[in-house]
């Protein structure tokens, strides 16, 4: 896999196949980058492969490997430890877990899509 440029690509990892494709179709109509994962193994083998994303969206309810283990294995690696992470989440502790998790921030699903596009460009401009 050839690196793709940093500034405006998102790493959106979801399992929700079609709740991925809607935010995927939602940021793309907005000129971003996006690289869906249906699993965290997938978008971490995207990221092992030289995806070097400005953001990564992270659904909190993941089968197999736990949020934590996904940051943690991000934060193993130099070139991706400073790659925020925004956790996504139908959870009604979702801010906690986000702060628990060490994400730089969260959205509550269903998510607005004005608040999503508000972050993402947030934390974008600043790769």
């Amino acid at each position: 896999m050839e690196p793709v440029a940093r500034q405006r690509s998102v790493l959106l990892v979801d399992d929700h196949a079609d709740a991925r494709g809607a935010l995927e179709l939602v940021l793309s109509s907005e000129g971003y980058d996006v690289v869906g994962a249906g699993t965290a193994d997938d978008a971490l083998a995207r990221l092992s492969a030289g995806l070097t994303p400005a953001l990564v969206l992270l659904d909190l309810g993941l089968p197999g490997m736990t949020p934590r283990a996904f940051r943690d294995a991000m934060r193993a690696d130099p070139r991706l430890a400073g790659v925020p992470v925004v956790v996504l989440s139908g959870d009604g502790w979702v801010r906690e877990k986000a702060e628990l998790l060490g994400a730089s921030d969260w959205l509550q699903k269903p998510v607005e899509i004005e608040r999503l596009l508000e972050v993402v460009a947030q934390h974008c401009a600043g790769a």
